[in-house]
């Protein structure tokens, strides 16, 4: 067992006006981000339902189908591909877009191994909403807005 733990410490943050449209321009970005790769993943999974339906239907000989699991490297490649053509992406941090995305990842490493669920869509109406941004020596600040 490893000898390190986290420790995590709670603060309570009064933004100025600026700051607080900066959190919520990230969050924002965050959930899209995470949603779009969800989406995308999505789709995948749907083309290989619809080709396992063909199959037991008798439509097709086999299912010869193979979608490519999760990955979160090529989502951040996606993602990055995309930030060219929007540029309100570019406006927040981009450690905490790929957080987002390797959570995302971390997400469907469970649902693989069936410990967990199928991951779901980000909501705006969710009470909590975080992110996670790199700082300095790769230590992570998580900042929730209740």
């Amino acid at each position: 067992m490893s000898d390190t733990y986290h420790r995590g410490f709670k603060f309570r943050l009064y933004p100025t006006l600026e700051q607080a449209i900066q959190i919520n321009k990230t969050i924002g970005c965050c959930r899209f981000s995470y949603n779009l790769a969800l989406g995308k993943q999505r789709e995948k999974d749907l083309l290989w339902w619809i080709t396992e339906e063909m199959f037991q239907n008798g439509q097709l000989h086999s299912n010869e189908w193979k979608g490519p699991k999760f990955s979160a490297n090529a989502s951040m490649k996606d993602n990055a591909e995309y930030k060219k053509t929007t540029s309100w992406l570019k406006e927040v941090d981009s450690t905490a877009i790929q957080n987002t995305i390797q959570n995302l990842g971390e997400a469907y490493k469970s649902y693989y191994k069936k410990e967990k669920g199928k991951p779901k869509f980000k909501s705006k109406k969710n009470e909590i909403q975080s992110y996670t941004s790199k700082c300095n020596y790769n230590k992570g600040v998580e900042l929730y807005v209740l």
